[in-house]
């Protein structure tokens, strides 16, 4: 059995998508469905239970002889959230309680971290899950705090040779986009934003630039598609023996104008693009620049390439934001 928390969500439904098409059909999604139309990500899916996660304690104790691993990507994700305690308790609190549940009845871990933690970049992107490196890290906003804050606390546990699960490993998503995100609104992928806006023949637009290094549309971003990243997850079930803290992205940062010009010509149209001021409340936290540094996981042994970004937005446009039914 393997249980995937925010299983519901954009990650979460890909990871349930990857398990049933490795002939896994027990699998129990952790998520509040709420009235939204995020149902739809989990709609053509085999579950063996879907499980509210006020109750989710007492389904993994009663079923805990029975799981293999749990995939936790469930979270408060909005880096505008503003309500710290809110952010703690899912994001903290939760994942520390999953994190000793998993170590006393040895079951694998792997959960979402995320690039967050890196804040403004000035201490590079590199993946060191060490406890002098993780307390350089300062987050802009409560959401990257609280991951980092887990990423320390495991870290400490780590040092300290505490108990862990047989496998744990914490990944740290940098810009994902692919089909399932259309719950996210406002917070998901830039290419789903721009895509009905070039399939109209409308203007897409992208912040302009406050930065003197920086071109209108030239802000760098690690994009990654959700394929990639749920390949990496599925690798690491084929490989109980790799632990530890790692990087998911390319390792090749690319523009919004580039992203954005991707996806109007997989349409087979000219970009069209104007620019906006970058709001004032996100003005002075905004990141100019983010590329994962992917050694780690090439030396854990990962050796299949990442999909270059015009290929990923080609597919995505193709597969599922132009189909009758963009649901995976």
């Amino acid at each position: 059995m393997y249980v995937v928390t925010g299983g519901a969500g954009f990650i979460g439904s890909n990871i349930v998508a990857a398990l049933e098409a490795r002939g896994e059909h027990n699998v129990v999604v952790v998520d509040r469905l709420g009235h939204s139309e995020k149902w739809r990500n989990i709609a053509k899916r085999e579950l063996a239970d879907v499980v509210m996660p006020e109750h989710l304690f007492t389904f993994l104790d009663a079923n805990k002889t029975k799981i293999d691993a749990i995939f936790h990507m469930g979270a408060i994700s909005a880096t505008t959230e503003t309500d710290a305690d809110l952010i703690l308790t899912s994001n903290f609190s939760l994942s520390l309680a999953l994190w000793k549940w998993c170590g006393v009845n040895r079951v694998r871990f792997i959960y979402a971290s995320s690039a967050a933690t890196y804040g403004d970049g000035s201490q590079g992107f590199d993946d060191d899950g060490s406890l002098e490196h993780l307390a350089r890290l300062r987050p802009l906003n409560a959401y990257g705090w609280s991951k980092n804050l887990f990423d320390r606390r495991i870290a400490r546990k780590l040092a300290n040779n505490r108990m862990r699960p047989p496998q744990w490993v914490g990944l740290k998503f940098f810009n994902v986009y692919g089909p399932n995100e259309y719950h996210k609104g406002s917070q998901s992928s830039v290419v789903s934003q721009v895509f009905p806006k070039a399939d109209t023949d409308n203007p897409c637009h992208l912040f302009r630039s406050h930065h003197p290094d920086y071109a209108d549309g030239g802000q760098l971003r690690d994009f990654v598609h959700i394929d990639d990243c749920v390949d990496v997850m599925m690798w690491l079930l084929d490989n109980p023996q790799v632990n530890g803290l790692y990087n998911i992205g390319t390792g090749q940062a690319r523009s919004f104008l580039d992203l954005a010009s991707a996806v109007y010509r997989s349409l087979g149209k000219e970009p069209y693009i104007k620019y906006v001021d970058t709001p004032l409340e996100i003005r002075a936290k905004y990141q100019y620049f983010t590329e994962a540094k992917m050694r780690r996981l090439r030396d854990a042994g990962y050796t299949k390439p990442f999909t270059p970004l015009e290929d990923g937005i080609g597919r995505y446009v193709r597969d599922y934001l132009s189909a009758p039914d963009p649901y995976r």
